[in-house]
């Protein structure tokens, strides 16, 4: 399984593997909060339990599947008495109709020549070449049995404290020799100099075409967990003209108009719904970013 990085072995930035340097997080289940506090529920289907609310992302979260796993019951993609869980997952059938569902939904006109020069030129730095950017993470892995919501806290605690902390205390090195869930921990979470080519693909959108330097001010999101990163230098890439990295233009304007698409339709979807206790704002929400 490849990582943070992709080509390293472990979690992508050394040549150890995860179980040779994981600091076992313990597993727990969702706080209890007050047992009298409502149920959020869209169209009177619960989305937790009773006395174990989610955070506010995680239960905006729910309440976007679970509006999409409505209209898809009610298109006929999904059957009647497929019912999701009250921690907020769906069956595999669900996820199915899900993505039926969006493919009639959300069908979108091909992008012209003017909108994809539009794009390219707005986002140079994008698709260019060579960008190199040396850096080091705390990766707050999720694995079987954590409580991810309890992780994030931990994570977005850790990143305020490590962006109001003096860059030469060394406090970024010791949280990660402590909390890291990478082999990179033992270095003080370095992962060196990479490129995009040496990262998985959700992990580079965040690191590269910016400028920013220094502790990220948002957790950085990987298949593999929720990483705390810091950019320590960045070297710049080479512009590509448009007509070589055309096809990849294609792919980042369609991805775009997909998510704008997607969030007018849950918008339409919660505008048609009974909402209970719960603040509908999908722009904010981790299913479309």
């Amino acid at each position: 399984m490849s990582g943070c990085g992709g080509g390293h072995g472990g979690c992508g930035c050394g040549g150890k593997s995860e179980s040779s340097h994981h600091h076992d997080l313990p597993v727990m289940s969702a706080p209890l909060v007050d047992p009298d506090e409502p149920v959020a529920r869209i169209n009177g289907v619960a989305l937790h339990a009773p006395g174990r609310r989610p955070d506010e992302p995680d239960l905006r979260q729910r309440a976007c599947a679970e509006l999409l796993r409505q209209a898809a019951v009610q298109s006929g993609l999904l059957d009647k008495g497929d019912v999701p869980q009250l921690d907020g997952s769906v069956s595999a059938a669900a996820s199915g109709a899900i993505d039926e569902l969006l493919a009639v939904e959300l069908r979108l006109p091909e992008p012209d020549e003017q909108a994809l020069r539009r794009h390219h030129a707005a986002h140079a730095s994008r698709f260019s070449s060579g960008e190199r950017v040396q850096l080091r993470h705390v990766l707050f892995a999720v694995t079987p049995g954590v409580d991810v919501n309890l992780l994030r806290k931990r994570a977005e605690a850790l990143l305020l404290e490590l962006r109001c902390a003096d860059t030469a205390s060394g406090a970024f090195g010791r949280a990660a020799a402590e909390l890291s869930n990478c082999p990179s921990g033992a270095k003080g979470g370095e992962l060196g100099v990479v490129t995009a080519a040496d990262v998985a693909p959700e992990f580079g959108r965040e690191i590269f075409g910016h400028s920013e330097v220094g502790v990220l001010p948002r957790l950085v999101h990987s298949r593999h967990g929720l990483h705390v990163v810091e950019v320590l230098a960045r070297e710049g890439g080479e512009a590509l003209p448009f007509e070589q990295v055309r096809p990849a233009v294609t792919l980042s304007l369609q991805q775009h108009a997909w998510v704008t698409a997607l969030r007018q339709y849950l918008r339409v979807l919660a505008g048609a719904a009974t909402l209970e206790h719960v603040t509908f704002e999908v722009a904010e929400t981790p299913l479309v970013q």
